[in-house]
């Protein structure tokens, strides 16, 4: 198992601008609802609909994933993270672009697409610069490596098919729309997110949760499974038109990930009974019911539980837990040597995860919002979203409010000391 190491994690400013971005992108999904009501979920062609989907895809998950990579590679895989000093234009970058493609599809703003366009393909190949050749570099944790390399390059087929959708929409290209709008989808939910998790899943369900690792042999599998099935499903989808390959190898790697993540968290000799283990668990059923619902053939269903409530949730868990750890670490170098600083578990105690996870309960509105669409119903949905996120911010705030009432009050009592 991975151990973690201080003196190799980035500055702390670095991953922490991303995390804190992704719960006021959350909050901007639920306005949305709050706005457009059920017309948002009857049609997933519906502008104001593909506004939505990428407010979750790269506002919310997007930012937690970039915040995790940046932090847990050289804290947690001792990978080195090149050109570090580009950080704050990464984020720039990413966000920008993130917020401009979001306004370009609700508003239908040709300038704002071409920009997206360029600006989200340069973040994602700036990540992958930083770290791939890090990765590629490193001779400890194969399996580990294999699988950051794959979901990058998988990010990274995501935002230059993007790209393309999106100077097809601004009138700029001509293509196959709809089956690469399908193509784009799937490599970025299973080959860029669903593997990024389940990679990361290798060491925080064992430190965290008190669970074992899936066998070696069986996450390989999984992995070849991902980088066969789906380029092949993808190309069936762009020769043949038929989007049943790509439906039948998301649901099936979705559903079997989260059955043997739920099989773990089960059959843990000692589990750590905690917010993480709850909120994962929630959010492995919420995949589970996800990767059921697009094997039955209804989208829309499965986007709500897979995008609006699983894949979210299962980030917000681990970005909770990053944040705390980031704040202790910069405490730690604040500090110096000889100066006992609070926990981890003191600067985010389990009653503020617990509070955020109880936020996420209203969210099951959105599922209920889908198979029964009505306005009244799509904006208490959208109120529960804005609920669930408000809840992530008060509890990754807290996290600095109690550092920096610690460091004040041991300069006030230095003060004291010397006077």
């Amino acid at each position: 198992m991975a151990r973690l190491t201080i003196e190799r994690a980035p500055a702390p400013a670095l991953p922490r601008r991303f995390l804190l971005c992704m719960p006021w992108w959350g909050m901007l999904a639920g306005w949305l609802l709050i706005l457009d009501g059920d017309a948002l979920l009857r049609s997933r062609w519906n502008p104001a609909t593909l506004a939505l989907v990428h407010v979750f895809t790269l506002g919310v998950l997007g930012n937690a994933m970039f915040g995790s990579v940046l932090q847990f590679l050289p804290a947690a895989a001792g990978v080195q993270v090149r050109g570090l000093r580009w950080g704050r234009w990464l984020h720039g970058l990413f966000n920008l672009g993130s917020a401009l493609l979001v306004a370009g599809l609700h508003q239908r703003w040709r300038f704002a697409l071409g920009a997206a366009g360029v600006l989200l393909p340069t973040s994602f190949l700036l990540l992958a610069g930083m770290t791939v050749p890090g990765l590629l570099a490193a001779t400890a944790q194969r399996l580990l490596r294999a699988g950051f390399v794959v979901a990058l390059l998988g990010a990274v087929v995501t935002a230059v098919l993007g790209a393309g959708l999106t100077f097809a929409l601004g009138g700029w290209l001509a293509g196959p729309t709809l089956a690469l709008t399908d193509v784009h989808a799937s490599w970025g939910v299973l080959g860029w997110v669903v593997v990024l998790i389940a990679t990361v899943s290798r060491v925080v369900m064992p430190m965290f949760q008190g669970t074992g690792t899936l066998p070696s042999g069986v996450q390989t599998a999984w992995l070849v499974s991902v980088v066969i099935g789906l380029p092949l499903a993808a190309a069936w989808r762009l020769q043949q038109g038929d989007d049943v390959g790509l439906k039948l190898v998301l649901g099936v790697l979705g559903a079997l990930l989260a059955a043997a993540l739920l099989w773990l968290q089960g059959h843990a000799p000692r589990p750590r009974r905690g917010p993480l283990l709850h909120g994962w668990r929630a959010g492995l059923c919420a995949l589970l019911a996800a990767s059921l619902a697009l094997l039955h053939g209804d989208g829309r269903l499965a986007a709500a539980l897979g995008l609006g409530i699983a894949l979210p949730l299962l980030v917000a868990c681990m970005a909770m837990e990053i944040v705390a750890f980031i704040g202790w670490i910069e405490l730690h170098r604040h500090c110096g040597r000889g100066v006992q600083v609070p926990g981890v578990q003191r600067l985010l105690p389990d009653r503020d995860k617990y509070r955020a996870l109880l936020a996420h309960v209203p969210l099951l509105l959105l599922p209920m919002a889908v198979l029964w669409p009505s306005p009244s119903l799509a904006r208490l949905a959208g109120a529960a979203v804005v609920l669930a996120w408000w809840g992530v911010w008060l509890a990754m705030h807290g996290v600095g409010r109690r550092a920096r009432r610690f460091v004040s009050s041991r300069e006030l009592s230095t003060m004291e000391n010397n006077a």
